[in-house]
This record gives C-alpha cells, structure tokens and sequence, in this order.
C-alpha cells in the first residue's frame, strides 16, 4: 500500500501511506475509474515483537522537561493525524501513514531490560517519561499488559514517572498509581486537543473521547493521583478558539497543571495533515495552512530547539499569551517535584539482608 492515498478508511486518520522517504523508488496509486468507496478494505491491527536491546531512550532536547523516557509500543493505533511520531515508522521501513496505525510493534522483554538498566552501576535516578512519543495505553494495552509491569518495576524500585495518554484505559491502573502518588512517584498528563466530539473522532479516531479524558481527570484525581491536562496539539484555525473553553474544563475535572504544545508538521506529517484537511475540512484547508505557515516562518514546520514547541509570529505569541492567561485566571496551582530520593536498584532489593531473606 506504499504511496497509496486518497481513500477514507473507517477508523482510521491518515487517507493513505505515503512513501518512505528512505526509498529511492515511489509508488504513486492512479484512480482508474473502477473502485467504489464500498470497495476500500477495512483494515486490521498487526503486533509484532519490538527486538530492542533496550528500552529506555535517553535526550538532550531543551524543549522537554525529562531527560529519559519508555515507550512500550511503537506505532499507535489511535491514529491521531497530526502524530509528531509518525516518521519513525520510516526507520522500521514502514510508511507514516496507514503503516503507523496498523503495523504495531511492542516489548515483551521490557520488564527484564528496564530492571537490567536500572541496575547498573552509576545510574542516576530522574523522573521516567511512560509514552513520551507513542501512547503507552493504547488499545493493545488490554491484551498484551506492557505497560502495567513496567509500572509494576518502576513501583517496586520507587523510581519517579511522568504518564502522558489520552487513553481511558489508565484507570484500569489506578491503585497502583494511587499507591506511587502516595510516595510522591508519579504524575498523570492527560493529553486533550478539543472538545468537539466530531472532530476528535475524525482527527484522533480511536482515542478516548474528549469527554471521557475529562473523566478520567476527574477520577485519577479522586484517587490522589497528581493530573494536568496538556492542550496538545494546539491546531491553529481549527482547536486554537477552543483552548480557554478547554483549559477550563480540565481545571473544573480536577487538573492541578496545564501546558500546551503547537502542532508540528515534521516530514511526512504535513503531507499527511494536509491531505486529511482536503478529505475533512476542504473548505478550511487553505486557512488552518497558511495559519500553520505563520506560526512557522513561511514553512509546514520549523525544528529548532526553542521554537518547534511553541512557534514564532505573531499568532504564535497571541496563543502563548491566552495560554498564560487563561493558566492564571483558572488558578492552576501546579505538581510538587517528584520524589528521586525513594529510588532503590533493582539489584539492591535481590540482596540478601542478614537473616537471608530480601529487601
């Protein structure tokens, strides 16, 4: 299906998969005339065994604040257009498009490789970033539990973490979280990009809805869990009018913290968002693009350190500053610094104490 697109697939974001750009031969599909909108397939998920050696990823990135993050799974079938991930699927030699909701690829060695990493010798415990890049609870959570065991040695060795989902699946977790919030171990982000039904379903097709992750705030935080909202992305034109209306939700759910990132177009990304604008929004697509362009000094995306989060321009800056306000008025009052202190190796807890039982 490489270079095919175009067609609307039920449950799915992306209108095809563009090729990968570390191809040196293209295809491009050609409407003949003969198929019909019945025609197009509904496609499958596929898992697949993630052969990693390891399984944290370290960065220098100014833009984030963690050093370190897990990402259980790659590939994310929730779909979500606008996914800043989706061109690592290309390294996988896999297209960004369909290939990344469809082809997933997950860890079921991380519990043994986090344990090892965590043991060696002159490791620095700081906060642990779970589904930095590709949601950690997404659908195939259910099945395959990944996430709940790293969850389960990160609780064990009382090492501090940062969640960030928009998957209502995470309450399926909250005694365990609640037990690590109690020891000042974990903080929840839940991720909400608008609160128009319709659009959600057509920009995030298979994400919890924005109501429910306003639930899921409202529970988390009744179990004692520290949870902001993350107004990510912020799409110029067609969420930026929402994001007051929004922030205020999340703060009447229970939110103690809020943030927000511009949405970025890198490589294939915009190629893709642009034609699920032509396929969604035709009428907009001009003017959600040439907003994007402005926030980005003429281009689909500008990757500097510094300005890739939050854009430049005018527009840029009038959305920071409603976002400033908007913080201030709803009086967030922010998380207290996770706990590094607590943090025990994993080869300490199998030493025996002097009357031979463990740690």
């Amino acid at each position: 299906m490489a270079g095919e697109t175009g067609r609307q697939h039920r449950g799915r974001a992306a209108t095809g998969n563009p090729a990968n750009r570390f191809h040196a031969v293209h295809c491009e599909a050609v409407d003949d005339g003969w198929s019909r909108e019945e025609d197009v397939p509904r496609l499958r998920t596929t898992l697949a065994v993630d052969s990693s050696l390891s399984v944290i990823t370290y960065n220098r990135s100014p833009d984030v604040p963690f050093d370190r993050s897990i990402n259980p799974y790659r590939g994310c079938e929730h779909g979500c257009i606008y996914c800043f991930a989706r061109p690592t699927h290309a390294w996988l030699d896999l297209s960004p498009g369909l290939d990344f909701e469809t082809q997933l690829f997950y860890k079921p060695d991380a519990v043994n490789l986090l344990r090892e990493e965590l043991s060696r010798k002159g490791y620095r415990c700081a906060p642990l970033a779970v589904g930095a890049n590709t949601d950690a609870y997404q659908p195939a959570e259910r099945q395959l539990g990944v996430t709940r065991a790293i969850l389960e040695v990160l609780a064990q060795t009382r090492h501090p973490c940062v969640i960030i989902t928009k998957s209502a699946l995470i309450e399926r977790d909250t005694e365990l979280l609640a037990g690590m919030a109690g020891q000042g171990l974990v903080q929840v982000m839940v991720s909400l990009t608008t609160l128009d039904r319709q659009l959600a379903r057509r920009m995030e097709p298979r994400a919890a809805a924005p109501q429910r992750r306003l639930e899921v705030i409202r529970r988390l935080r009744a179990a004692g869990i520290p949870v902001g909202v993350l107004a990510a992305p912020v799409v110029p034109v067609l969420t930026d009018p929402e994001l007051e209306r929004l922030l205020a939700a999340a703060r009447e759910a229970g939110a103690d913290s809020a943030g927000y990132i511009l949405m970025r177009l890198p490589h294939e990304v915009k190629t893709l968002f642009h034609d699920w604008l032509q396929a969604n929004y035709p009428q907009r697509a001009a003017h959600v693009m040439n907003a994007v362009r402005e926030t980005r000094g003429g281009r689909e995306n500008d990757p500097r350190f510094g300005i890739r989060q939050s854009g430049s321009g005018v527009l840029a800056d009038m959305i920071a500053a409603r976002f400033r306000l908007a913080v201030k008025r709803l009086r967030f009052p922010g998380h207290d610094e996770l706990n590094c202190e607590a943090f025990r190796s994993p080869a300490a807890l199998l030493q025996p104490d002097l009357f031979g039982s463990t740690a």
